[in-house]
């Protein structure tokens, strides 16, 4: 197996799993070398619950469309294809309908950056988000599948494929797309809470990155 040095978790993560899934282990953001505010949003965090294998992210933003996004961040920097994959559960009681929880593949840590994410909202409905360009629209394509809570992103080459659970619990890839990103790219999982001025929390759970 080979180990690529992308950061001091991830090392000890791929080191320890010989079957090439990394899986959180301990440190202050598990498999993750970085939390960042993207754009302009109230301050966010990112909770690592090593014992529960699970993050709970806080993030605030207006939105994650359009040129520009604004949401809270949490990544660690790879290069060549990679998968991301995790459940993702709002918390009970009323939520704002488009809050989202994102997986996502960026080109920068700018809010005008190229990305692909699968992102859930708390209405239920899932989406392929992408923007193309640097500073280009957003354009989005919604899964048949509403509510499911594991979710799927993949990376081959430029290509970027969304999965999200059926019925059955198997991952069902919905849509994919094409977004140029040169290496090395953002990997990671954020939260926006659709609100300028507000804050949602989201947790990940049973978060793996495959190389």
């Amino acid at each position: 197996m080979t180990v690529h040095r992308y950061s001091f978790n991830l090392v000890l993560a791929l080191t320890l799993a010989a079957s090439g899934v990394v899986n959180a282990q301990e440190g202050s953001l598990g498999i993750f070398a970085g939390s960042t505010d993207v754009g302009k949003t109230q301050k966010g965090s990112t909770l690592f619950d090593a014992a529960a294998n699970s993050y709970r992210v806080t993030g605030g933003g207006a939105d994650m469309w359009g040129s520009a996004d604004a949401f809270h961040f949490t990544w660690v920097r790879l290069s060549g294809d990679a998968t991301l994959t995790a459940d993702v559960h709002f918390p009970s009681g009323s939520l704002a309908p488009l809050e989202k929880a994102v997986l996502v593949f960026r080109q920068s840590l700018d809010p005008a950056s190229a990305y692909a994410d699968v992102a859930i909202h708390a209405d239920g409905h899932i989406t392929l988000q992408y923007r193309a360009a640097s500073g280009g629209k957003t354009e989005d394509v919604t899964s048949p599948e509403r509510g499911s809570t594991r979710l799927r992103i993949e990376r081959k080459g430029n290509q970027f494929a969304a999965s999200n659970g059926s019925v059955d619990g198997k991952l069902n890839a919905f849509s994919s797309s094409t977004i140029p990103m040169d290496d090395p790219v953002y990997v990671g999982i954020g939260v926006c809470s659709h609100a300028a001025d507000g804050l949602a929390t989201v947790t990940f759970s049973n978060v793996t990155i495959l190389k």
